[in-house]
């Protein structure tokens, strides 16, 4: 069954080793994904996430176009199974002529310094997605990883803080150009505000249901459904604890049957059409019975023995997000 994936920050993670003076690249390594893996796993399109943390960088600018070279490194490297896209149409030609696709997108956009101009530049590199904010608070708003201390402490949703008026002037340019709004990690006053002030679909790439696991950066019912209402998708992502509300005793280990049942849940609230794949893949630790990207088959079978009928495991697995894309990318 043919995938597209909407997150992984496989690309990060080679930039780094590469840093480390390891010799990493995409075709073959130790990591979640490589483009073995990937064919085994039988993978159409990849969205690879230029990924910065900006509390670990004094120029979140420089390091995204650092990473952005070593994407088109690895594109060229390995052009006989993987293509770069940025269209709908680059990614419908690679499928027929029997090639991945790998899609450029952009996990912070604080990397863009509040400019617009930044921003474009971003698009005419091929970048066709971006998170208004990663776990920090940056010029267009608010993250959704409130840390409280004390008695109670943990991460909780916030309410609060809505996007700035530099968020909104992005929001406004990214619809113009035809680059998909991704509101994994915005708060939920942010989010809200991406519902109120755009007309096109939009996305969650790699955030689960906050019903049935308790992390604000999953997504609530409300939010689920007025995602499907407005034709967008959220990626169920494989993080252990973005699946399940583990009690100390439960060894934490990310389960096919947690992902599935994260996709049942969306389709219950939201729709079929609401709900892709997002793994978050080489962005997170821990045991995974998948194991990496050749895996992709016991997901599959897991949906087939739930109850999922093939067409929807089709609609899952690419068709709600190719559906998107056709919309959005021009």
């Amino acid at each position: 069954m043919k995938a597209a994936d909407m997150h992984c920050d496989t690309i990060y993670e080679i930039y780094e080793g590469r840093k480390r003076g390891k010799e990493l690249c995409l075709r073959h390594n130790t990591l979640h994904l490589d483009l073995e893996k990937m064919k085994k796993g039988d993978y159409g399109l990849q969205n690879f996430a230029i990924y910065v943390h900006l509390k670990r960088t004094e120029d979140p600018f420089r390091q995204a176009m650092e990473m952005i070279d070593t994407f088109y490194e690895e594109m060229e490297a390995n052009r006989d199974l993987i293509s770069p896209v940025r269209s709908y149409e680059d990614i419908r030609e690679n499928w027929e002529e029997g090639r991945m696709s790998a899609m450029l997108t952009m996990e912070e956009g604080g990397v863009c310094l509040g400019d617009v101009r930044l921003l474009r530049d971003f698009y005419r590199l091929g970048v066709r997605m971006m998170t208004l904010t990663w776990n920090f608070p940056n010029e267009l708003g608010y993250s959704n990883r409130t840390v409280a201390e004390g008695p109670g402490k943990g991460c909780f949703p916030d309410t609060e803080h809505g996007l700035t008026q530099k968020g909104f002037e992005f929001l406004e340019e990214m619809e113009r150009l035809g680059m998909i709004i991704d509101i994994s990690h915005l708060n939920d006053a942010g989010i809200w505000d991406v519902f109120g002030h755009t007309r096109k679909p939009f996305v969650a790439s790699h955030s689960n249901a906050r019903a049935l696991a308790g992390h604000p950066r999953n997504l609530t019912d409300h939010m689920i459904r007025c995602l499907g209402e407005r034709g967008g998708v959220a990626g169920i992502n494989y993080y252990r604890d973005f699946l399940h509300d583990w009690k100390d005793e439960e060894e934490r280990k990310s389960l096919t049957a947690h992902m599935v049942a994260h996709m049942k849940h969306m389709k219950n609230v939201g729709g079929m059409g609401c709900v892709g794949l997002g793994s978050d893949f080489d962005g997170f630790g821990g045991e995974i019975e998948l194991k990496d990207g050749s895996g992709l088959p016991l997901l599959e079978e897991e949906m087939r023995r739930q109850g999922f009928l093939p067409s929807e495991i089709e609609a899952v697995f690419h068709k709600n997000v190719l559906r998107v894309y056709r919309e959005i990318l021009v």
